[in-house]
């Protein structure tokens, strides 16, 4: 495999507008971090031309596995969690602490019209996880020349964030006891945040994602006899209206949480009353007590309207992420260093949101803590996971200079 060398320059004047369409940006702490900034660009716009799927992210892992290596990583390891990395810096004896990256794309075809598009049909870094790779791999690079810590950084570049949990493959896979760590950090740009903002705060941040599929089945006929069917369309869609009850009329005001709707599948003729009718949704809440509560009542629910309509409704209800929770002492920690690199103005609560996040899985195994860095206030309104998003280059420096100091003050000498 032809690797580009991890010297190699990029050619800043090529971005895309970043500067002026994310709007101002603040300058990192870290000096030698920023003078990595040409070359974080470049590892970021190698990882963008050639994105990966979750589980697929064979290239991007060899690039980043060869990259740590020649930085001077102590230990690079392959195949964590299938296609995951993790390097690990030593400099004498004391506490570990993790740091970590997501590195997977998404099916999504990019529309941006620059020299570093994606060469991949339907695959796009629309999400951002190429920056955050690039800043880690610039934290990786310091570190192991400065050794400005005591103890260990293991440095966690993991697959599959969107969807496939990617995380959950590490931990099963032996993540923790092969390189155990006392705490963990991760971050992820946030369109609509200010350049080189910072938002952190203790407790849940995002929210549990599951996943729910209701089979509708009744006996179909001709439209022209309803009384002769048991109608499974009328009954699904008493199920839609009636399922956001539970929300506004079951659930606390002060629980946040989330029932959508958002499949109805049936009937295949203008005439015909079908046999089936298939529903779908998703189900976000930030504790568990809300999350049972509203699985409790869509059974209870979903049986009265199959009594009521003389169908029967079967639930497949899926648990997906968990909520992501900060713990207090790691966020607190997380706060003072980002105020630290970015001043202390531009750091700010972090407002909970109904996104979900497979670090949540790590958060459970370890105290740790989540940060949203701001990727820039932009005009056009491409936000993650849009074919037009565009990561801001200019944040490169500022996410990196904060895993190096937090890494440091973690392990302080």
């Amino acid at each position: 495999m032809d690797l580009p060398t991890a010297m190699g320059k990029a050619n800043v004047g090529e971005a895309t507008g970043a500067e002026a369409s994310h709007g101002a940006f603040f300058m990192p702490t870290v000096e030698s971090i920023t003078a990595l900034h040409s070359d974080m660009i470049a590892w970021r716009r190698e990882i963008h031309r050639h994105p990966e799927l979750a589980f697929a992210e064979h290239r991007t892992a060899s690039l980043v596995a060869a990259w740590l290596r020649e930085f001077g990583v102590d230990e690079v390891v392959e195949g964590i969690g299938r296609t995951g990395v993790v390097g690990v810096l030593r400099c004498g004896a004391g506490a570990a602490v993790g740091l970590r990256a997501d590195m997977d794309a998404l099916p999504i075809q990019e529309m941006n019209e620059c020299d570093f598009r994606s060469r991949h049909a339907n695959v796009m870094h629309a999400c951002g996880h190429d920056g955050h790779i690039a800043m880690l791999l610039g934290a990786a690079r310091y570190l192991a020349e400065s050794r400005s810590f005591r103890g260990t950084v293991v440095l966690i570049f993991q697959p599959a964030e969107e969807g496939q949990a990617g995380a959950k493959a590490m931990i099963d896979d032996g993540l923790f006891e092969r390189f155990p760590v006392e705490a963990i950090y991760g971050l992820h740009n946030m369109p609509g945040m200010a350049a080189g903002t910072f938002a952190v705060s203790a407790g849940a941040i995002m929210a549990a994602a599951d996943s729910f599929t209701i089979l509708v089945r009744g006996h179909g006929g001709h439209a022209a006899a309803p009384h002769q069917t048991r109608d499974p369309v009328v009954a699904g869609a008493a199920a839609v209206m009636a399922l956001q009850t539970i929300v506004s009329r079951n659930a606390p005001p002060s629980d946040t949480a989330v029932l959508s709707v958002t499949e109805f599948h049936g009937g295949e003729a203008f005439n015909v009353v079908p046999d089936t009718v298939q529903l779908g949704g998703t189900v976000r809440y930030f504790s568990r007590k809300s999350g049972d509560l509203v699985r409790q009542r869509m059974a209870a629910i979903l049986d009265g309207i199959a009594a009521a309509y003389n169908v029967t409704m079967t639930l497949d209800y899926r648990e997906g992420y968990p909520p992501t929770v900060n713990s207090a002492p790691e966020a607190d920690l997380a706060r003072r260093v980002a105020a630290g690199v970015a001043g202390i103005d531009c750091v700010m609560a972090q407002e909970p949101r109904m996104y979900s996040e497979d670090f949540a899985y790590f958060l459970r195994r370890k105290p740790g803590a989540y940060l949203f860095l701001g990727n820039g206030i932009s005009t056009d309104g491409h936000g993650l996971h849009s074919p037009r998003y565009n990561f801001n280059e200019e944040i490169l420096p500022i996410g990196a200079s904060f895993l190096v100091r937090v890494a440091e003050t973690a392990l302080a000498r």
